[in-house]
């Protein structure tokens, strides 16, 4: 199995750009998550969640819901090192995702998915295509749920949504 940063570290020069090069980590008793607010060519938020020692990762171009009603387009991006959860800072203009992020949200999330009762471990169910969970970030305290809408190539089109409860 290929290394899960092969195109994050191949997208990028880290003689030119200040992200962390990083690399996979051993999973963490309770998985972390975190919201940037990335100023790229178009504004956009980057939605991460620790799995399988990366941060599984979404652009999210109108940022998570905040309402049950509202349903928003996540397109996948490349696995993240876990260093990547505090990164801030500007990413020089030609290079890939160049403009500014920011930390928006960030905090922990509880796995909340389940197949025929049993938990479902969040790489797996992220590749499965549904993923629930529990944030408790410091502006998102709710749960919500990633699921797999549409084939666009290996990755596909995601929806992200707020649940009732």
């Amino acid at each position: 199995m290929a290394n899960a940063l092969t195109t994050y570290h191949s997208k990028r020069d880290f003689k030119k750009t200040p992200e962390p090069k990083g690399r996979v980590a051993r999973a963490r008793k309770q998985p972390r998550f975190v919201v940037q607010k990335h100023r790229a060519s178009t504004l956009h938020y980057d939605f991460r969640l620790e799995a399988d020692g990366v941060l599984k990762s979404w652009a999210v171009p109108k940022g998570p819901p905040r309402t049950a009603a509202e349903k928003r387009l996540a397109v996948p991006t490349e696995d993240h090192p876990l260093s990547y959860v505090d990164f801030e800072g500007a990413i020089p203009a030609g290079e890939y995702g160049a403009g500014t992020v920011e930390v928006w949200d960030t905090g922990t999330y509880e796995n909340l998915t389940e197949k025929d009762g049993k938990p479902v471990p969040p790489g797996r169910a992220i590749r499965a295509g549904h993923i629930a969970f529990a944030l408790n970030g410091n502006r998102l305290r709710a749960r919500y749920a990633l699921t797999r809408v549409g084939k666009d190539g290996k990755r596909g089109r995601w929806l992200l949504v707020k649940m009732k409860r």
